[in-house]
């Protein structure tokens, strides 16, 4: 079944205890901000955070996208979308090649600049703790209701009927409940929560439906730059030898 969690941009206070418990719960270290970081407190330490927008708290983490286009760019399958509706990070399997950061229409993940084997890290949903039969660190200790865990399936009746029991006072929309296929973590607000999403991108269809013709030519890629640094390299090592035998010749000490 699919987990997803909801949260309700009218009732988060700020108190950032989502964060907090976050960062308890995956061991994450003290976040050293960076003039080249985006301005929204997300970072390889920071999985999720709160962002201040028109009056309002908003919390921001990573989508898990019901087809996350971070798992289909990945050409070796570090990241994978799971049974239960985490998207998940295998750090053994990963290339560096950030095609993920450049492919999420969110842009939530992030990478380990300061790190000599670097990494790309995000929100897994508390994968392990709901294999566990527990909820996620931050929904548990929102102390508002702000943010709560359940099935997918059971939220968004639930939310559609929030909207429909106080006309008004919410916008009209379920964010994530169709936003590029539909993603795991849904929200519902009083203000436009669109400055979550990068503006190129449009629509509810699946990105990975986009990103599927360029990945197939990965593969021929790296064989076509492989044959053409084989080709350069044969050539420059041709001219270098080329230029010692002519050298040898001007030399009068080899006559």
């Amino acid at each position: 079944m699919s987990k997803a969690i909801l949260t309700d941009v009218t009732k988060c206070i700020g108190c950032l205890k989502c964060v907090s418990a976050c960062k308890e719960v995956h061991h994450l270290d003290a976040d050293v901000p960076r003039v080249w970081d985006k301005n929204d407190g997300l970072s390889a330490e920071n999985w999720t955070a709160i962002v201040f927008k028109d009056g309002r708290y908003v919390r921001k983490q990573c989508r898990h996208c019901l087809e996350p286009a971070c798992a289909s760019v990945c050409p070796v399958g570090a990241l994978h979308k799971t049974s239960i509706g985490a998207v998940v990070y295998d750090s053994s399997k990963c290339l560096g090649c950030r095609y993920c950061m450049m492919a999420c229409p969110f842009g939530i993940p992030r990478y380990e600049w300061d790190k000599a084997v670097p990494h790309v890290e995000k929100c897994i949903l508390c994968y392990d703790r709901i294999e566990e039969g527990k909820q996620p660190a931050c929904t548990e200790a929102c102390p508002t209701g702000a943010t709560i865990f359940g099935e997918r399936k059971e939220l968004l009746p639930l939310v559609h009927a929030r909207i429909e029991a106080n006309p008004g006072k919410y916008i009209d929309k379920v964010w994530g409940e169709h936003e590029v296929g539909g993603t795991s973590v849904l929200y519902l607000s009083d203000i436009d929560l669109g400055f979550l999403t990068y503006p190129t991108v449009k629509g509810d269809k699946p990105l990975p439906q986009e990103t599927v013709t360029a990945m197939e030519s990965v593969p021929f890629a790296f064989v076509g730059m492989g044959g053409a640094m084989l080709g350069l390299n044969w050539i420059i090592r041709r001219r270098m030898k080329l230029g010692e035998e002519k050298a040898k010749k001007k030399d009068p000490a080899h006559e």
